[in-house]
Parts: C-alpha cells; structure tokens; sequence
C-alpha cells in the first residue's frame, strides 16, 4: 500500500469516527432535552398534586393568609421597581403578618341564643296538682292560687295534604220553572276558576312546594314522593315530573320579561357553572354548562341554557343586544366585548387572587408579595364601604389610592416574570393578571362597578348545592327548565321576597292575567315585593 493510499484510509477513518461522535453528541443531546422535559414535567406534577391536596385538605379562605416577611426577597438592583416601592411593600406584609397574628386568638365557647318566637302561636295547657281540680277543671274550694310558673314547648305539625273540592251550584229562577217549556229554561252556573294547570288536581301549593323542594332544598323527586306517601298520598314519579313541567312552562312567561329587565340594565355581572345532563345518545352524563347573568344594580339573577354549550357564540348571544358594563373574569369567551361599541368589560380581582393563593405551595415569596397588593386594593373597597361612600366619592377615592397601587403592581409583574417558569402556576398567575390589566384597572373610573365578580359566585352556589343532591338533568329540556326556576328563586333571594310564597301566588295569578290579557310584569318578584308593600 503506498503512502496516498494509507492516508486516504487514515482520512476515512478519521471521517467515520467524527461522523460516530457527531451521533454520540445528538443523542447526549437529545437525552439532555428528554430529561430537562422529564424534570419540568415532574414540577408540574408536583405542583398539581399540592394544589390538589390544598383543594381537598386545606382551607380555601382567600381573605385571611399567612404572611411570611422573612420568605421575601427583595434584593435584586436590576428590577423596576424602586427602592421606596419595594420599602412600602416589605413593610405592608409586615403589617398584613401583624394583623393576622393579632387575629388568631382562642374564641370562646359561644353561648346559645334564645329563639326567637315571638311570631309563633301559642296554645296555653294549664295544669294544677293532682286531686285539687273538680271534674270541671275548676280549682277546688278548699284550695287558693298563689301563683304560676311557666315552660315553654316549641312543637311542630307536620305538613298536611288534602283536597279542596269545588262545588258549583246550579240555579234557575222560578218564574222560568213556571212560565217555560224546560228546552226555553236558563240554567245559571259559575264558570270555574281558572286553573294554574288546566285539567290538574296540583293546585299552586302543590306545585310550589315541589318546586322549592327540589332547586331551594335540593331535594329529588323521589324523596318528595316518599313525603307525600307519608302525608297519605301515592303519587308517580311521572305524575310528579308532569306538574312541574306544566308548572315551569307557565313560570317562563315571567322568565322571559326577567331577561329582558336584566338585560337592559345599565351593569350586568357575567359567570358560568357546570351542569351534568344526560346524554341518551351514549348513555352517559356529559359536561354542560349554565350562563348567569346578574343586574349588578338590583341584583335580580338569570340563568341561560344552550344545548350546554360553553361557546363564544352562545355569550354572543346571549348578550349581543347588551349596551353598558359587563363584568366578567378572564374567559376568552369575553374577549369579543372589548372591541364591542357601547360594552365596557371589567375584570374579577377575585379571580386573580385566587390564582396567587394556589400558587402558594409553589411559590411562596412571589405569591404573598403579589396577594399584598391585591389585598390593599380590597382595603380601598373596605374603608369606602365603611365611610358609606357615594359612587362619585368612591370612585374618587379609588384613583387617588387604589390607582397608585395597580401601577406598582404592574411593574412588580413585569420584573418578577422573567424570575419563574411560564408553565408554574406563579408563572401562570401573573401572565394571567397582567394580559387582563387594562380590564381590572377600569372599576377605578365607576364608583358603581364592583372589584370583583363574587356576588354573581354567590348566585350560582345553589347550582352546585344541586349538582350534588340530584347529580344531573335528564336531558337538554330538563336543564333548560333548571334555568328558569333558579333564575326566578335567585330574583326572589335578592328582592328579599319568600320563593315558596311568591310562587303559590303567582301560579294562581297567571291564568288570570292570561285569561284577562294583562302585562305580567307586575308579577315579577322585585314588583311584586313593591305591591304587596304598598297594600300592607
């Protein structure tokens, strides 16, 4: 082999050993990337599974939260904020861990209160010693009263069922009985009254406690039948399932004149809820869900069911004819309102908060730093309730304390960010709060727009309360009629009307304005409360 020969075959081995450690090198490096992802995959489980245990085992109070000044560091020279701001900050977490340690007191033993019945009828047993009455109960005469003492029994009678049976009675003058062939006779009867359900035996009371039972206690149809069953009367689940539909249809006139009330209000609160419905195709429950929609200035309430769907079209909707605030939290599904004429969408500093506090098992130091700030916003709102503020000093009040602290805020997140992974839920939390900064900060410029969109969370509880008593809708029309009745039960809690009272009386009403072509707005629970005051 000459001299070329041996140096090309060194060159080709050479070539082939680079080609060997250039595979080596790309499988390292492959490995490397397997195992970074591995690592943030782990995080991300690790961190799960704290929110999880939060979730199940830990307290869910975002009011009151442990502070811990000595997790904080505030060190770093390169951030944006200024040595004053980050001054403020570490010494507002000192006061927010001083407050709270204040508040962790020993309670004592709350004492029992007496009950209050004062509106309760009483029914007097009088009792004297044995052998000193007469057969009649009078005292005998051989003995004197020189006092009493009394004890009071609360009793209860238990709910009774029965039948009201109406008897027309037919008349006919006597002169036609005389003077007239039988076929020239006039027969006089009343009409019968007009039904809440035509051809029926529910009256109104029937069916209004049916339906409290089952969307005010939660209670199924099947434990309603066993209670009627012990008041003494069978009744079929489809029997039962009958009124209530025939009663809802009815209730629905009232639902519809709700909707359009609510949506033409100047401020609405916007939120949705899960709601179980069978799917009878596959046999199995599926996801759907229910709009609320809130008057956030009278507070009446209304819920919306499509087909279950969560889309952005059913929000457009629902509320494409809307003109005014709209409060909501961060759904993208709320998105095409901001580029809406005549729509100001403002966020949930709720919703926000409560991303930081499950971010507490994560990240401690970034997620207490950033619940202090929200928590002076709240302060605002607090001392302003207090001072019983008008919607003009509110609002004045908010930009010249409230403002401030959003700024900081914001460049708080914008210097912290960069410190965290964007998938760790400190990460998520403040990519969360900063893309909706602009929509939180707008409640500054209205005194009457809320902070945040918890009462409307307070009209959906009961939809929860629900969900795990009956567990599902049997189907889309069932759940559409869920809506209806929590929208008019939620109206009734917020005009401070009784939901059972109303409905026993509106059921009797409707087929008269039906009968008489009357405008039933009258019944609507905040005017009906209004009348009923009024006549008092």
């Amino acid at each position: 082999m000459t001299v070329q020969e041996q140096l090309e075959a060194a060159m080709r081995e050479i070539t082939h050993l680079r080609e060997m450690v250039a595979v080596k090198d790309e499988k390292i490096t492959s490995r490397d990337a397997v195992i970074a992802k591995l690592d943030t995959a782990v995080r991300e489980l690790e961190n799960q599974l704290a929110w999880l245990r939060k979730k199940v085992f830990g307290k869910m109070s975002e009011k009151q939260l442990p502070l811990d000044p000595a997790q904080l560091s505030l060190f770093d020279q390169n951030q944006l904020m200024s040595e004053e701001e980050k001054a403020g900050l570490r010494k507002s977490v000192e006061e927010s861990d001083e407050e709270i340690t204040r508040m962790i007191t020993v309670k004592a033993k709350p004492s029992r209160k007496p009950l209050d019945i004062t509106k309760l009828p009483v029914e007097v047993e009088n009792i004297y010693p044995e052998g000193t009455t007469e057969e009649n109960g009078s005292l005998k005469a051989e003995y004197v009263e020189i006092g009493t003492e009394e004890t009071s029994r609360l009793e209860r009678i238990p709910a009774k069922v029965y039948i009201v049976s109406t008897v027309r009675h037919k008349v006919i003058r006597k002169s036609d009985i005389k003077d007239k062939h039988p076929e020239e006779r006039m027969i006089l009867i009343p009409a019968l009254p007009p039904a809440p359900i035509s051809k029926c035996i529910a009256g109104a009371s029937v069916l209004a406690d049916i339906i409290t039972g089952k969307f005010m206690y939660h209670l199924p149809f099947y434990r309603q039948i066993q209670q009627y069953k012990e008041a003494g009367i069978t009744v079929s689940d489809s029997t039962m399932g009958g009124w209530y539909e025939a009663a809802v249809e009815k209730l629905k006139l009232l639902y519809d004149l709700l909707r359009k009330q609510i949506l033409s209000s100047e401020y609405i609160q916007i939120d949705e809820s899960v709601i179980p419905v069978i799917d009878n195709e596959k046999h199995r429950a599926r996801k759907g869900y229910e709009w609320c929609v809130r008057d956030a200035i009278t507070g009446d309430v209304m819920f919306h069911y499509d087909r279950g769907s969560r889309g952005s079209h059913v929000a457009r909707e629902l509320l494409g004819g809307f003109r005014g605030c709209m409060q909501s939290d961060g759904y993208e599904a709320y998105e095409q309102f901001e580029k809406m004429e005549g729509i100001t969408l403002h966020g949930c500093w709720a919703h926000a908060r409560r991303r930081y506090c499950d971010a507490l098992e994560e990240n401690k130091s970034l997620a207490t730093e950033a619940i202090c700030h929200i928590r002076k916003l709240y302060k605002v709102e607090e001392e302003a309730d207090r001072a019983g503020l008008t919607p003009e000093q509110r609002c004045e009040k908010r930009q010249k304390e409230s403002y401030p602290v959003i700024l900081t805020f914001e460049k708080w997140m914008m210097e912290h960010y960069r410190e965290v992974l964007p998938q760790s839920r400190i990460g998520k939390a403040i990519a969360y709060t900063y893309t909706l900064l602009p929509r939180l900060s707008r409640y500054v410029n209205d005194g009457r727009i809320n902070i945040d969109n918890n009462l409307i969370e307070n009209n959906i509880r009961p939809l929860a309360l629900g969900r795990k008593n009956y567990l599902f809708c049997g189907n889309d029309a069932s759940a559409y009629r869920a809506a209806i009745v929590y929208s008019l039960i939620g109206t009734c809690k917020a005009a401070g009307v009784e939901p059972r009272e109303w409905l026993e009386d509106v059921l009797k009403k409707i087929p008269y304005y039906l009968r008489d072509g009357r405008d039933m707005t009258g019944l609507l629970p905040r005017t009906w409360a209004n009348s009923a005051s009024t006549c008092s």
